[in-house]
Formats: structure tokens, C-alpha cells, sequence
């Protein structure tokens, strides 16, 4: 079993930023993915940004230029920078960890987006 602990939610203005963290505990396995994704209400959950345990990065189109996603490699933790935020990007943000078809969700912390 994974568990994932997620902070650094909040509510900012349009422009401004924000910086999620997301650290993963338990039967953690070396060769992973690890990331983010979001759901805003009446909507299906998305991708926002991943990253493998090989530093190979996946972004939404949406936040491309905007949000960094970086991990750190002594530690099964996964942050996402969100800079120049929009009121589209306000939704519940849940981290994410896959290892091989094995998938888990954090509990997800809500991202707000004043304009």
C-alpha cells in the first residue's frame, strides 16, 4: 500500500503563484511516476504534470510555460510550481503515484483562483 501526503493548497489571485508538495510512503518502489492531477467541479479528473523516477516530465497543454513539476531524488517527494495562475486552474489537485498498472491518489487539496 501507498500513501500520499499532499500540502500547499490555498486560495491566490489570478497571476499569482502557488507550489503543491506530495510526499509518498510506504511500499514505495524506485522505478515510478509520480504527479498531479486536478478536478474541477462538473468536471472528469485530469492530468496536470507527471514525472518518471527517469526525470521524463508530462504536462497538460493548459499549464505548459506555467507549472514546473520536479521531484526529489532522495526522497519519494513531487512538487508542482504553479506560477501565473488563471481561474480555470482552480480545482481539487491530487497527487499521484503509478508503478507499473498500480495506481493510488492522495486525498487532494484545493486550489482557488480568484479573478
Amino acid at each position: 500500500q501507498v500513501h500520499l501526503g499532499e500540502s500547499g493548497g490555498g486560495l491566490v489571485q489570478a497571476g499569482e503563484s502557488l507550489r503543491l508538495s506530495c510526499t509518498a510512503s510506504g511500499n514505495i518502489v524506485s522505478v515510478n511516476v509520480l504527479g498531479w492531477y486536478r478536478q474541477a467541479p462538473g468536471s472528469q479528473r485530469e492530468l496536470v504534470a507527471t514525472m518518471t523516477s527517469f526525470g521524463v516530465t508530462n504536462y497538460a497543454d493548459s499549464v505548459k510555460g506555467r507549472f514546473t513539476v520536479s521531484r526529489d531524488r532522495a526522497r519519494p517527494t513531487v512538487t508542482l510550481q504553479m506560477n501565473s495562475l488563471k481561474s480555470e486552474d482552480t480545482a481539487v489537485y491530487y497527487c499521484y503515484y503509478r508503478w507499473r498498472e498500480f495506481e493510488y491518489w492522495g486525498q487532494g487539496t484545493q486550489v482557488t483562483v480568484s479573478s
